[in-house]
């Protein structure tokens, strides 16, 4: 069975660091085995600083740990999922507004880029604990939903606080998804709250595995991420849960099978996705 890596990160504000580590991950994931690498949500840069961090977003083409990454990924030959770089957008120059985007990469074992997603849904939220966060003031949604065909399976891409919203993974299931990844940085009053109940969720509805790696720990910038980087199995049952803020877990390297026949025998057990019909309109 093909063998997954997740990597728990505990994300600066230095974008060679960040790179560093990655790198290091990647060689160590292939020597375990590996076919493929996950990443957490920001993983060349988790600065809540926008000044500061500004000064480190640029276009894809010219960022450093897109760069390292699939340098290093031709180099150890195996798949990497970068869970998201900050990257100026197709619009972020003349004649746009100027934000960014949230952006997943799917790297081959050559190096080449295989898929690009950008995260769909922002995070605007007024927290109970305090926190204020307004994503979408610096980052523009994406547009699309996007699977791509690796070594693992049918990929689905998802980034953090999509989890919230059904329609993108039923899109997922439609599209037969073997598995989907879902990277986040997460806040610790809602990874608490939500984090395990929407994983199994989504990847029981769309009868697929969820492969979701979490930044975890306390950060260069202040805040503090919850963790618990997940393996979830088509029937809701936790593969791999690499533990976070509210029980010691660290950065750090974490494995899991992914098994096609799991997926089958699910699917023939419970045919949701067969089953599925469209909604007529509400009155």
């Amino acid at each position: 069975m093909p063998r997954a890596a997740l990597f728990q990160m505990t994300s600066g504000i230095d974008p060679a660091a960040n790179a560093e580590a990655i790198v290091a991950a990647i060689a160590e994931a292939r020597r375990e085995g590996a076919a493929m690498l996950f990443t957490p949500e920001m993983c060349g840069l988790l600065d809540r600083d926008r000044k500061r961090g500004a000064a480190h977003v640029v276009a894809e083409g010219k960022n450093p740990v897109l760069a390292a990454a699939r340098e290093a990924a031709a180099r150890e030959g195996i798949w990497v999922h970068l869970g998201s770089l900050a990257v100026k957008g197709d619009d972020a120059g003349e004649g746009g507004d100027g934000r960014f985007a949230n952006r997943a990469f799917v790297i081959d074992d050559t190096g080449a880029v295989r898929a690009r997603y950008d995260k769909i849904h922002m995070f605007d939220v007024d927290l109970a604990s305090g926190e204020s966060w307004r994503e979408s003031n610096a980052y523009a949604p994406g547009r699309e939903v996007v699977t791509v065909d690796t070594p693992l399976g049918k990929l689905g891409l998802a980034i953090c606080y999509d989890i919230r919203f059904p329609a993108l993974f039923e899109a997922l299931g439609r599209a037969k998804c073997d598995l989907i990844a879902i990277p986040a940085a997460f806040t610790v009053p809602t990874g608490r709250a939500h984090w395990h109940l929407l994983q199994c969720a989504r990847a029981v509805e769309a009868s697929a595995y969820v492969i979701s790696a979490a930044q975890v720990g306390e950060h260069a910038d202040g805040r503090t991420t919850y963790g618990h980087s997940l393996v979830v199995d088509p029937w809701g049952e936790i593969r791999l849960d690499m533990g976070g803020a509210d029980d010691g877990g660290r950065p750090g390297l974490g494995f899991a099978e992914i098994d096609p026949a799991r997926i089958a025998e699910v699917r023939a057990q419970l045919p949701s996705l067969a089953n599925r019909q469209a909604l007529p309109s509400p009155l």
